[in-house]
């Protein structure tokens, strides 16, 4: 799945939101994108709404 996380302005955002996604699934395999402001997530059980909650938990907006 991808989202567009509009917030992502430095490589912190990057980190905060990997970590963030890797703590509640492991298994994930997370991609963030710092130019095109997009988190990429694949090989999860979880829903696209779970993975923007973790998003918006670390203080990120999502579209």
């Amino acid at each position: 799945m991808k989202i567009k996380v509009p917030s992502i302005v430095c490589q912190g955002c990057v980190d905060t939101i990997t970590k963030e996604i890797k703590t509640h699934e492991p298994e994930a395999k997370v991609e963030v994108d710092l130019e095109g402001k997009t988190v990429t997530v694949d090989e999860t059980k979880a829903s696209e709404e779970s993975i923007k909650q973790m998003i918006t938990a670390v203080g990120h907006t999502v579209e």
